[in-house]
């Protein structure tokens, strides 16, 4: 899915929302509920574990979210998001605000449905780790790229490495933290110099709010690389991406699959066409 004025980056696309060109006025619009959701795990047989926290706004039937560093967001954000319309959150100082700003914007202008694109994609109801590896094998399958490629993983996801050397790939974690993997691999801190020596990148929602997504996408789309996205954070903003630097996204919205022990559902745009339809 692609909007009609051919974003070409995240400030264009947001300006285009400011102005309404791609809906409703966003002046006419308010945000209900804010809200943050901050999560501790460690999946069960797995030596280590990590923290999220996350942004979410509540828009009519649509919630637009935006991960953040543990910690990192003031309690005020909150204050200044709840009864706002959507038009002043646009302009917010925090760009993670923004962020969440937009993608429920765009949420409530163009859901996850076939007629937008989307391909939904089941996931099966299970342990956290079982539902991990599901949503990693649902993130993996959009990666068209042939054994012993090399994959950039910007956001280390565990899961997602132990996904792609299933099917022959050779994965490179990045995270800003630096580390190791839970297999002891070195994690790479950054992302555009490891770029260059990768055939593909596979890169979390995050980047949206920190400010890495632009370089990114610019590198995978000047040198012709697969650029996959798995996004909790800007689910309907990074599909607005598709043949802009962007090759597919898994999109999948609040609530996310750490949240509950039932099935879920992801949203996939792009990237290989499904089995039985090739």
């Amino acid at each position: 899915m692609t909007t009609a004025l051919g974003p070409t980056t995240f400030d264009t696309l947001l300006e285009s929302a400011r102005t309404g060109a791609l809906g409703p006025d966003p002046a006419g619009r308010r945000i209900a509920v804010a809200f943050t959701t901050r999560q501790a795990v460690r999946h069960d047989g797995r030596g280590t574990g990590y923290r999220n926290e996350v942004l979410s706004l509540r828009l009519g039937e649509a919630v637009g979210s935006c991960a953040v560093e543990p910690g990192a967001l003031p309690d005020s954000a909150i204050d200044d998001c709840v009864g706002a319309d959507v038009a002043r959150l646009l302009h917010h100082p925090l760009l993670p605000v923004r962020v969440a700003a937009l993608d429920a914007y765009l949420m409530h202008v163009t859901p996850h449905t076939p007629a937008h694109g989307a391909r939904p994609a089941g996931l099966p109801a299970g342990t956290s780790l079982e539902k991990s590896r599901a949503r990693a094998r649902a993130v993996a399958e959009l990666l068209d790229v042939p054994a012993g490629s090399r994959v950039l993983v910007v956001g280390v996801v565990n899961s997602l490495l132990e996904a792609l050397r299933g099917r022959g790939l050779d994965p490179v974690p990045c995270d800003f933290k630096g580390g190791v993997t839970e297999w002891g691999d070195p994690v790479v801190t950054d992302a555009l110099a490891a770029a260059e020596h990768c055939d593909a990148l596979l890169v979390s929602g995050m980047t949206l709010g920190n400010g890495t997504f632009e370089p990114l996408r610019r590198h995978a789309l000047r040198h012709g690389k697969p650029l996959v996205m798995f996004a909790q954070t800007g689910s309907a903003i990074l599909p607005r991406f598709l043949g802009h630097g962007v090759s597919a996204v898994c999109a999948e919205p609040y609530p996310f699959f750490w949240l509950d022990g039932g099935p879920g559902t992801v949203h996939r745009y792009g990237g290989p066409a499904p089995e039985g339809t090739r």
